[in-house]
């Protein structure tokens, strides 16, 4: 008999989750398990997940969505559950999301995925499908070859054997495009967008044109750094992943001085340190690093600012200028 388990990655979203749950309890084909990684949370989560005799929790230490869907997954795949299906916390499914996903389930090894809309509008498409902006410009029930893994995601056990889990070094941002480029470029499994399931989900609002502050931007590290790793994946070779990357890093240079109105150097400067890890394979930041690393580098130009205008401060006073010392030569 195939079991369904719904995985939900959760940090500090309690008001969010509940509503995702609920969605899930409500179901016309509802889940066998419901399980939460708990990445951490320190606001209501844990205590209301406690109180929740139907829903499996998974705490661990706040390691990334990345770190969140490894776990999760990992978990399912070892439980023996059939069918794994992925969500983020901040996410609900319509009431007979899972139903039409499973009318796919026989046609094929398959990467099965709902249609992710806007959840304020309840139509527009949250990240690219094809050249459609929303879900009433569908007439197909199927878009092959589009997916965004980890967002209303049906994956079948046996992708997992075949390809694995999700790379958990990646922390955030780009975990769902690498294990998809994974999926259907290096194990050739199709993907299916099913639009008559529908996932619901915030707009997608982090947009790189828009002003951001490097001082505080940790999401920006790992939207460089992770690119390089999507990259290797989708390409299949090094060589080209490099070149390509190097020139997603002049572009990223590009955009910001175009688009950024504040900060221009100092925000390209802020892509060497994720692109030189990316190029070094390191991959241990985690959000808490980077924030400290930034607060470092802060630091040390403050200091650097305050010693350079005590230098002049004291070469004013004990330096006389040209025109004031008494034994310059007169002619």
């Amino acid at each position: 008999m195939e079991k369904i388990i719904a995985v939900i990655v959760s940090y500090n979203r309690h008001t969010q989750l509940v509503q995702c749950i609920e969605a899930l309890r409500n179901q016309t084909r509802q889940p066998d398990e419901i399980l939460v990684v708990n990445n951490g949370s320190t606001d209501y989560t844990s205590v209301w997940l406690d109180k929740q005799t139907d829903v499996v929790q998974f705490y661990q230490e706040n390691v990334g969505s990345a770190g969140g869907y490894h776990a999760g997954i990992k978990w399912a795949y070892d439980q023996g559950y059939t069918w794994i299906w992925c969500m983020d916390d901040d996410s609900y499914p319509r009431y007979d999301a899972l139903e039409m996903l499973m009318e796919y389930r026989g046609e094929g090894l398959s990467l099965l995925n709902s249609a992710v809309l806007n959840r304020a509008d309840k139509k527009t498409f949250v990240w690219k499908m094809k050249s459609y902006k929303t879900i009433d410009e569908v007439e197909e029930d199927v878009i092959n070859g589009v997916c965004h893994p980890f967002n209303g995601a049906l994956i079948h056990q046996k992708i997992v054997a075949q390809v694995g889990l999700p790379k958990s070094n990646l922390f955030f941002w780009g975990e769902g495009s690498e294990y998809y480029y994974r999926i259907v470029k290096q194990h050739k499994i199709a993907a299916k967008t099913i639009t008559k399931s529908i996932q619901y989900h915030p707009a997608h609002c982090y947009e790189i044109r828009a002003e951001w502050n490097y001082a505080t931007s940790w999401k920006m590290y790992f939207y460089v750094r992770n690119r390089f790793q999507v990259l290797q994946t989708k390409m299949g070779n090094t060589v080209f992943a490099l070149v390509a990357y190097l020139c997603f890093v002049l572009a990223f240079c590009g955009v910001i001085l175009f688009y950024q109105k504040t900060n221009k150097l100092k925000k390209m400067a802020f892509a060497f340190s994720p692109m030189v890890h990316a190029l070094t394979g390191n991959y241990v930041a985690t959000a808490d690093s980077v924030i400290e690393g930034l607060k470092s580098s802060q630091k040390k130009t403050v200091l650097a600012t305050m010693l350079s205008k005590l230098r002049k401060r004291m070469l004013s006073i004990f330096v006389p200028s040209f025109g004031e010392n008494p034994g310059a030569a007169t002619i």
